[in-house]
């Protein structure tokens, strides 16, 4: 059984705030999800109240005491019956002050799980902890048969504020995904709705997906969703979120998705670390209403910054893993090779916004300093029903019929006048067959004088390497964009970037 580490706690930490004590045992009642999102609209029309914490010594937990305690997994929930699926429950306390509200149901009848401390298996290191107060779960793991017949392996855990993740088969767990957010990035400091309530549908034997539905909180909205999860080579997720403001949503983050990047050849000159690169997704992947497929590198800036992409009713978008060798990284441990994509497809009309991209500097990687979110350009306003419905697939990424960008370089230009010098390689791809003379490289920036761009074949990933150069000047950003063409028609995707000093 695998426990969480310590940047999986801290995902998210910054808003932690989750829920209610649990109920004392009660009959079971009926259960619809229209239960939920009435039970979401009448949140809405009060007040907001936070829920109590538990006791003291539950908060002053140390990370390596938390780490003492773990869910004996053979008395997980379904776990002496037929069941598809197995679930276990995390402790709360540490990073995770607010208990919240579990129930099974079956039968279309829901029966609250009560907290039950002795499902703990402990080492002698772990401190006596009280037994009453406002204490419950703070969280879950689904577990089912994946790869090997017979065991019940993790796949997606919901635990912290309203994240959430999840990993194909073979994969390592990494960035995440969240149910809302609410002003990232502004002066005024992030809101974190949070997860209060979550209803379990018992599956049937054999049945392969497993359906959640859950009650959002926060001083701003509630919300209810469901989620239904397919685990396999890639692990699917059909969500359907129901938004209640209580006041104006200004500044709302649609299906946002938040990951670590700290470096790679981009910027590893600020770094003194023994590995090549350190992050769980290296680029933003659009495409956009208009059919155009867009590929943004991520970057850990020395200073905060916001990108947004002006769209309308986008096809999809996501944060990608593209780095996928063990030697792309050389960590033995962290396995961030294995880490999953996730691509956002929204299902029908979501207007008018921007794809937005956060990224905040780090000097670690234990945090998470990238955030990627759909920010509708009209604010939904206090009182309003919002319905968003949208799949989310943690895997590999999605295949788009056009060459895709597979690493990005920057460095000072070896030879020649001061400047700065950028490599964008492509993948090998049918698109790109043949003499490099029969590509069109179009190049642009709004900033500065760029350089006739270089094509070249690489051999070592037979795909094509892009060179150009510029001079920046005193400039402290220069905005660049890039692309191949042939006939006439797209060849690959356009690649945008940001350098900064």
């Amino acid at each position: 059984m695998s426990r969480l580490s310590r940047r999986g706690f801290l995902a998210g930490v910054s808003g932690l705030a989750l829920t209610a004590p649990l109920a004392a045992k009660a009959a079971s009642v009926p259960f619809r999800h229209q239960d939920v999102i009435d039970k979401a609209r009448m949140l809405a029309q009060m007040p907001y109240r936070a829920r109590p914490t538990v006791p003291q010594d539950w908060l002053d937990l140390t990370y390596e005491d938390y780490q003492t305690r773990w869910f004996r997994s053979r008395d997980a929930l379904w776990s002496k019956t037929e069941r598809s699926y197995n679930v276990d429950f995390f402790l709360p306390g540490l990073y995770f002050p607010r208990a919240v509200q579990m129930h099974s149901v079956a039968d279309g009848l829901a029966q609250p799980v009560a907290f039950d401390l002795t499902l703990f298996d402990k080492t002698d290191k772990a401190p006596d902890l009280s037994t009453e107060g406002a204490l419950g779960y703070s969280g879950f793991r689904l577990r089912t048969e994946l790869s090997e017949p017979g065991k019940k392996n993790e796949f997606c855990v919901f635990q912290g504020a309203s994240y959430f993740r999840a990993i194909g088969i073979g994969q390592a767990y990494g960035l995440s995904a969240r149910g809302l957010a609410l002003h990232t990035g502004d002066a005024e400091g992030e809101e974190f709705p949070e997860f209060t309530e979550f209803w379990l549908e018992a599956p049937a034997p054999g049945q392969r997906h497993m359906v959640v539905h859950a009650l959002m909180d926060s001083p701003s909205a509630a919300g209810a969703y469901r989620f239904t999860i397919t685990p396999g080579a890639a692990c699917v997720m059909e969500v359907e979120a129901t938004l209640f403001p209580r006041e104006e949503l200004t500044h709302a983050g649609i299906a946002p998705l938040t990951s670590m990047f700290l470096f790679d050849r981009t910027n590893r000159n600020r770094f003194d670390d023994f590995r090549p690169a350190v992050h769980d997704s290296d680029g933003l992947l659009i495409e956009n209403g208009n059919g155009e497929t867009l590929w943004r590198p991520l970057a850990n800036p020395a200073q905060l910054q916001v990108s947004s992409f002006v769209d309308e009713n986008p096809r999809g978008f996501g944060l990608m893993q593209r780095s996928r060798n063990l030697s792309d990284f050389a960590d033995l441990e962290a396995h961030y090779q294995d880490r999953p994509s996730l691509w956002v497809e929204p299902k029908g009309d979501w207007g008018k916004g921007a794809v937005t991209l956060v990224e905040i500097p780090a000097d670690k990687e234990i945090y998470d300093n990238i955030v990627a979110y759909w920010r509708p350009r009209t604010p939904y306003p206090a009182g309003a029903e919002v319905r968003l419905d949208y799949r989310l697939t943690w895997g590999t990424g999605p295949n788009g019929t056009l060459a895709q960008v597979v690493d990005t370089a920057a460095g000072a230009r070896v030879f020649g006048d001061p400047g700065r010098i950028m490599t964008v390689d492509f993948e090998d791809h049918p698109l790109l067959a043949g003499d490099p003379e029969n590509f069109d490289v179009v190049l642009s920036s709004p900033h500065v004088e760029l350089s006739t761009g270089v094509l070249q074949r690489n051999p070592a990933t037979g795909g094509l390497r892009l060179a150009f150069s510029f001079e920046p000047g005193d400039r402290s950003l220069v905005e660049l964009r890039a692309a191949l063409r042939r006939d006439g028609q797209p060849a690959t995707e356009v690649w945008l970037y940001r350098w900064t000093a």
